[in-house]
């Protein structure tokens, strides 16, 4: 099952550059099946509740985005993962893309 994020009303800013996605030895991750390379974005999401710092995973091509930009998650999901008694939630997103200009407040 996957669990999509509703992102009404949230603004994004990058916050780090794109950078490859590594598993523990720093080799790059790919996607199971393709084997596209896997890219992770930290990003600020704000909206009028505060902010949280997310990284967001992407796969195929590296996000052409730079810190301080506004930008549009595609279809961002939401998984929780459990591993060595840590826990967490993991955001993956079908495109991160630069905005024009700054989004809306609504």
């Amino acid at each position: 099952m996957k669990i999509y994020v509703d992102t009404t009303g949230i603004t994004f800013t990058v916050a780090k550059k794109s950078q490859p996605k590594v598993d523990e030895k720093g080799i790059q991750r790919s996607e199971k099946g393709t084997g596209r390379p896997m890219w992770s974005t930290q990003v600020v999401a704000l909206d009028e509740t505060g902010g949280e710092v997310i990284n967001v995973t992407t796969v195929g091509e590296i996000p052409s985005v730079e810190v301080g930009q506004f930008v549009a998650l595609e279809q961002l999901e939401a998984k929780a993962w459990a591993t060595n008694g840590r826990n967490g939630t993991a955001f993956r997103a079908a495109s991160l893309t630069p905005l024009t200009s700054a989004p809306a407040r609504t």
